[in-house]
């Protein structure tokens, strides 16, 4: 996933469909300097981890 999409993702109101291998997630934050955003899984809020953006997919 693009950088610019993943913080306007993170930073809006509307919930976008994003996965990460095949699982639905919530961006929270993106850090600029690692190319990386701190998720979570919709199915399991309480974990949380760090992710390339690569590897994030918006359907």
């Amino acid at each position: 996933m693009d950088k610019k999409r993943a913080m306007d993702i993170a930073s809006s109101l509307t919930m976008a469909n994003v996965t990460y291998n095949d699982a639905q997630v919530y961006i929270e934050n993106v850090n600029e300097t690692k190319d990386a955003a701190s998720i979570h899984f919709l199915n399991q809020p309480e974990k949380s981890q760090e992710v390339s953006l690569s590897s994030l997919v918006e359907h």
